[in-house]
């Protein structure tokens, strides 16, 4: 049934607003679809459940990744960095910013690490944040940029997965193009989110914010004081820590297995005995406290995408529209955005969506005459949009994983709207006007 996915992510939406936990809301958007498709109760929650084991390695690296991060806050060596970036930045809290947006563009393409460096990086920062009293909105809006925008527009790394899974789709659908071509449609839809980056620092997050007061039952202490900061000199578990951490970040990399990767870096902590033994339970309960809620909504977003593919919700909601779009182009590539926005918004995944997406987008636009590179930067753009904002997305819950880490960021109101706001729109607008001008 085509409205179900408007009407789960409508439930999806207003209950994230309404600061029900995301958990929750995700819950009762899966079971709405599943419900509005003539399932019942139990046999919502059976697709819900069947699809959360799809997210499992996900969910494991997550847990792994943060118990990591809390090993090697425990060796010490992020003390010298907050030490160092204070000397550095001071009260430069744009510089700080854009830093952070051009380290997490590198880890999309140069070293594709996805969202492995958040919980290690941004956690040891909050204290600098709050004595620079930076927006952390505008921290969340850097990092949803590098997560975003270089995949979007750059065939490397996880860009070039992105770019082949639109060539495979659009191939399959007998449309034919080339992966230069997909590049060169997405740069001015990817240079909307340059666009939506800049407004956000310079302009909506650029002044000063007081920090929100802390979740005591949340907070893990990342923060040192200013008198550690000084006396700490880097020494040999320092060096281990780093040979740990590049170990990790290789076999990211050369195996693209993030449970692996965090769960080789973890146990270097131990066998170097940078950590000790005693330490293990600490350290993982630590872990599991910093990103076990993440994790967990990574497990059921798995299960509310099941429900929305089990069911056909998403390709009767692309039938449905495509039966009264026209021939008109500006209308139809309008459309066509805006339902990529919904579907993405609920399944929480360009990735996942492309495929979905272009099989139906395919014929449609080939019957409005639009051109290959046309159609792609269509089913590019319908398949980004949405990332940024969704409550289930990586691009989302990665920069709350770190930011929240002191129990001061909300998962809603200080990353997903946001990023919405400041990535959706300018993609969806740039996005159309791409898809008429190649």
């Amino acid at each position: 049934m085509a409205a179900a996915v408007i009407m789960s992510v409508l439930v999806l939406t207003i209950l994230s607003l309404l600061r029900v936990n995301v958990i929750i809301a995700i819950l009762a958007a899966g079971l709405t679809a599943g419900v509005m498709n003539g399932e019942s109760l139990i046999a919502s929650l059976k697709l819900i459940t069947d699809g959360m084991g799809e997210q499992a390695s996900v969910a494991l690296s997550y847990i792994l990744l943060g118990a990591f991060a809390v090993a090697i806050n425990y060796s010490g060596i992020t003390t010298i960095l907050v030490g160092y970036l204070v000397r550095v930045l001071k009260d430069m809290r744009t510089l700080t910013v854009l830093v952070i947006a051009g380290v997490a563009s590198l880890s999309q393409n140069v070293v594709p690490v996805h969202i492995a460096f958040i919980p290690i990086l941004i956690p040891p920062l909050l204290h600098l944040f709050d004595r620079m009293k930076l927006d952390r909105r505008a921290v969340a809006a850097a990092l949803t940029f590098g997560l975003k925008a270089p995949y979007v527009m750059i065939p490397v790394g996880f860009g070039l997965i992105f770019h082949q899974t639109i060539q495979e789709s659009m191939d399959s659908s007998g449309l034919s193009i080339s992966i230069t071509e997909i590049a060169q449609s997405l740069l001015i839809p990817g240079s909307g989110m340059i666009v939506g980056l800049f407004i956000a620092v310079f302009y909506t997050y650029r002044r000063k914010r007081e920090p929100l007061e802390s979740d005591a039952a949340h907070e893990i202490n990342f923060a040192p004081s200013s008198e550690k900061t000084k006396s700490v000199r880097f020494n040999w578990r320092h060096g281990l820590t780093l040979i740990a951490i590049f170990v990790t970040l290789f076999i990211q990399a050369f195996y693209e297995n993030l449970v692996l990767a965090a769960l080789a870096g973890l146990i270097l902590m131990f066998v170097f005995k940078v950590i000790p033994f005693k330490q293990g339970d600490r350290v993982v309960t630590d872990g599991i406290a910093m990103m076990g809620t993440i994790a967990f909504v990574m497990l059921i977003s798995g299960g509310y995408a099941n429900v929305l593919t089990e069911t056909e919700s998403v390709s009767s909601l692309v039938d449905a529209s495509s039966e009264y779009i026209g021939d008109n182009q500006a209308f139809i590539a309008f459309v066509l955005l805006l339902l990529g926005l919904v579907v993405t918004m609920g399944i929480g995944s360009s990735f996942a969506t492309v495929p979905i997406l272009a099989a139906l987008f395919v014929p449609i636009c080939f019957s409005a005459g639009f051109s290959p590179m046309a159609t792609a930067t269509l089913i590019g753009t319908a398949g980004a949009l949405g990332d940024a904002g969704s409550p289930a997305s990586d691009s989302t819950l990665g920069p709350t994983s770190g930011l929240n880490a002191d129990g001061r960021h909300h998962h809603i109101w200080d990353t997903c709207v946001p990023t919405f706001i400041h990535y959706n729109i300018p993609l969806f607008i740039f996005g159309w006007a791409a898809s008429l001008i190649l």
